[in-house]
């Protein structure tokens, strides 16, 4: 992920990634051809620009007239942690420690108040199914018009969300209580990752002591995740993107299990089958032969997403990605399928789902929609086989592309990280790109 400030020295530091013009075109060429080599739709069509344009309008009178219909939380401390470039904050959480139990709430922005089925946008959406991202260019989901203002959780502002409210158990890490609801929030800070970090730091400061507590819980649940046989392929993740990972998961967790056994109810789940175990030995094996790369004994004859795990907590960093890719060889891929038996291999969860990008994902989008509605569309299985494939369509797509970035001596991480700037100069572009 992109890094929130930069440091001196470092790439980010050094400002965008120059080029000329002439490479500037032949990118953008090469991306007209994948989006119509996998049927990505860039532009919005003017009627769901004008759809949302219109959805934006009386924002402040369309919320007040909502607030008796929903949960009013806007006293509730509550704050969002992003990336310093992100530009939609579509999730916020908040937390309170009680007697025997930590009570968690994970806010989402409301997408489906204004995205429904009789739109032109829901339509949209489901065409595109997910946002793809290109190094440096983003083709959306849904309208920037609408995810950019009024779906996002933007402090001092009021909002309308979709709150998960779980009552976790401190010994257990189980769920003791469940509530999912409409809401009305309204964010008191909107924290960088690097900021959350400051306030982990010294918890004096404002947010300090909610981010500690959200730390206190979130290092629980991935640590028990990990001794349950949950696959980190990032051991080395920093505390701030450990409490959202880790409270987005148990949030998506909340809801699928919801969805499942209280309500009995199709969904789209996200269904991750595992690896043979040839397989699986191929990968050990490969990833045991790496220089400075030992798995333990005791981790061999157990899981092997624990062997996994202990190889890359005690290899050198030089070899992390060769291990990760050793894993993601032999790992099926993960799909969207109407009942989530089989459950979700790399997780280790039984039953498994998304619910909290809606903005981003229309598998999340299609889920609010069923939770709040009771509502599950009748091409559901038709809806989870389209998601499925436009995100290997996006993903394939982002893989060439940055395939062709370095194909014109160009590093798609820097590029993603730094942006692109169009000079005239060769010399110049040629020296920093």
């Amino acid at each position: 992920m992109t890094a929130d400030e930069p440091k001196p020295g470092s790439a980010e530091d050094q400002g965008p990634v120059t080029i000329t013009p002439a490479l500037a075109d032949r990118l953008a060429e090469k991306r007209e051809e994948l989006f119509e080599e996998f049927e990505i739709r860039d532009a919005f069509p003017n009627e769901v620009l004008r759809e949302a344009e219109a959805r934006t309008e009386n924002v402040y009178e369309e919320i007040e007239a909502e607030i008796d219909e929903r949960e009013d939380l806007r006293d509730l401390t509550t704050w969002t942690t992003d990336p310093v470039d992100a530009q939609d904050f579509d999730d916020a959480i908040s937390i309170e420690r009680e007697e025997d139990a930590y009570r968690l709430w994970v806010h989402i922005a409301d997408v489906t108040h204004y995205v429904t089925p009789d739109t032109a946008m829901w339509e949209e959406a489901v065409e595109r199914a997910n946002t793809v991202y290109l190094p440096d260019y983003t083709i959306h989901m849904l309208p920037p018009v609408l995810a950019e203002t009024v779906c996002s959780l933007v402090p001092n502002e009021d909002r309308l969300a979709h709150t998960v409210e779980m009552e976790i158990d401190e010994e257990t890490l189980s769920f003791e209580d469940i509530d999912i609801y409409k809401s009305v929030i309204n964010s008191d800070e909107r924290l960088t990752y690097n900021e959350c970090e400051e306030r982990l730091e010294d918890p004096s400061l404002p947010l300090g002591e909610e981010n500690a507590l959200a730390y206190e819980l979130a290092d629980q649940m991935h640590e028990q995740r990990k001794a349950d046989g949950s696959l980190v392929l990032n051991p080395s993740r920093d505390r701030a993107h450990t409490i959202i990972e880790e409270s987005m998961l148990k949030a998506n967790k909340a809801v699928t299990h919801t969805l499942m056994w209280d309500r009995g109810v199709e969904a789209m789940y996200r269904v991750h089958p595992q690896p043979t175990p040839d397989q699986w030995n191929e990968a050990l094996k490969e990833i045991q032969e790496l220089d400075g790369v030992s798995i333990p004994g005791d981790a061999w004859g157990d899981d092997p997403r624990k062997a996994v795990n202990a190889a890359l907590e005690t290899s050198p960093g030089r070899q992390l990605n060769k291990i990760q890719r050793a894993v993601l060889k032999v790992m099926p891929r993960a799909k969207y399928m109407n009942d989530p038996f089989g459950g979700h291999h790399a997780l280790n969860f039984d039953i498994y789902g998304h619910f909290t990008s809606p903005i981003r994902r229309l598998s999340d989008t299609i889920n609010h929609w069923i939770v709040h509605e009771n509502d599950v569309p009748e091409n559901l299985l038709e809806l989870c086989d389209h998601a499925s494939d436009k995100q290997k369509d996006g993903e394939t797509a982002e893989r060439l592309y940055k395939q062709f970035l370095q194909e014109q001596g160009l590093d798609p991480h820097a590029v993603n990280n730094r942006g692109v700037e169009v000079v005239e100069d060769p010399d110049e572009a040629k020296h920093t790109a």
